[in-house]
């Protein structure tokens, strides 16, 4: 076993990737000073993808006379690490607040000391209103806690009601539910019998498949103690081969990454279903509405997920050292993960919440989506949450799933690597951007 060279293999990957940045203000950064006289304050946030917090800003500056809220919202969180990192690494340019996703948090320890200790500003005083493994996600090894817990992951399986009846397969979602629980190989199993069927896909891309197998073992691609998990992990080699068998079976509908042909693929039946952690339900409904559907498109939600419980993603507000207003700054990221916040927060973006409180509130609350044929997706997501244990992720986890895995899968996504080759394909990046 070996330990990863975290800054190296981002900075790297930072300075070859694009950026996309959809900004609903123009965040002219902390550096830049923020406020424009008479006693007003603004404050620069960075997120990205689907964060719902557009009318929660607006919320905000009303209750805070003074405050002006400039927003950026980068498209992926891929995408929000190699900024972060590129402005870590010119020691300029942050914004007051910034968005960590968990898939980079530990890149991120690596390099706490630049961002603002919370526990000055009484994160102490609400360590409990967290889920236990959420805050000490957010506690560095010196104890210094860096980050406001905003939502977690619990996954579920969207499907295209539509599709499966076209199969001759169930579209009530309880016995959708039924039909899919068990282990990995049934939810291929099944797609196996979807593809003979129709002639279709029963899933976009190998990437997100892959991705919520390996959240769910018990070591990932890094061990408990912090050491490297790929090379040699007979566990994480077995489900590559189960995932790629689907793949070469016709499973996978091959799409690009984050790219579903301008969500067209959701609405014309290229695949019938989708992995769905709680945030991905807003991407879902964007797409489907991008390719020109409705909820009558019939996209639906069930309370399973194959091998039990996982979690994907989940992220942290943070300030950086380099805020001109860090006391601010900590009020609003603390007031947008109360437990009232992060129900709004959900209700505009199908995040699930962090805290206990919140998470009480939706697993009581059977509200249809109307857009997912009515499906209570929050009682759906608490259900989902029960069981989940985080899973350590080192520092260039985020690295190895997009940047080792990420390539090798869309090949063989594509036919142009079988399986074994794949991952011989991805031990080597692993070596060459990692090792």
């Amino acid at each position: 076993m070996k330990r990863s060279r975290p800054i190296r293999a981002a900075a790297a990957i930072a300075g070859a990737a694009t950026i996309a940045l959809v900004a609903t203000a123009c965040a002219g950064g902390a550096d830049d000073g923020g406020g424009d006289g008479g006693g007003d304050l603004t404050l620069t946030v960075t997120t990205f993808g689907t964060f719902g917090y557009d009318d929660l800003y607006a919320e905000y500056e009303e209750l805070n006379p003074g405050i002006t809220i400039e927003a950026t919202n980068i498209d992926t969180g891929g995408n929000a690490r190699t900024d972060a990192f590129t402005k870590i690494a010119a020691g300029s340019g942050l914004s007051d607040v910034v968005a960590i996703e968990e898939g980079w948090l530990g890149a991120i320890m690596e390099v706490s000391d630049q961002f603002v200790d919370l526990r000055d500003y009484g994160i102490e005083d609400r360590e409990s209103d967290w889920v236990d493994w959420k805050y000490q996600q957010a506690t560095d090894p010196d104890g210094r806690v860096i980050g406001y817990g905003t939502d977690i992951g619990p996954e579920g399986i969207c499907y295209n009601g539509p599709a499966l009846a076209a199969a001759g397969l169930p579209t009530d979602r309880e016995e959708v539910a039924s039909l899919l629980e068990g282990d990995w190989a049934n939810y291929f199993d099944v797609g196996r019998q979807y593809q003979q069927a129709t002639g279709k896909a029963w899933f976009d891309h190998a990437g997100f498949v892959w991705n919520g197998m390996v959240n769910q073992m018990p070591e990932g691609y890094y061990t408990t103690d912090g050491d490297l998990n790929v090379e040699g992990n007979a566990d994480l080699q077995a489900n590559f081969e189960l995932l790629g068998s689907a793949v070469e079976d016709g499973l996978s509908g091959a799409q690009a990454v984050w790219d579903w042909n301008g969500g067209k693929s959701f609405v014309d039946g290229t695949f019938a279903t989708f992995v769905c952690p709680g945030w991905m339900l807003g991407v879902v409904q964007g797409q489907v509405e991008a390719g020109g559907g409705d909820a009558s498109t019939g996209w639906d939600f069930a309370d399973v997920f194959p091998g039990g419980a996982g979690n994907w993603g989940g992220a942290f507000l943070s300030i950086p050292e380099s805020s001109k207003h860090k006391e601010e700054a900590a009020k609003l990221a603390d007031w947008l993960t109360q437990p009232e916040q992060q129900v709004k927060q959900s209700a505009a973006a199908g995040n699930f919440p962090s805290t206990v409180e919140a998470q009480e509130t939706l697993a009581a609350d059977a509200t249809p989506n109307e857009f997912f044929n009515g499906a209570p997706t929050g009682a759906i997501l608490a259900e989902r949450a029960k069981g989940i244990v985080a899973q350590f992720k080192g520092p260039d986890d985020s690295v190895i799933q997009e940047n080792v895995f990420g390539p090798p899968l869309q090949k063989l996504d594509r036919g142009e690597l079988t399986t074994q080759q794949a991952w011989d394909e991805a031990i080597s990046l692993l070596n060459e951007l990692v090792g």
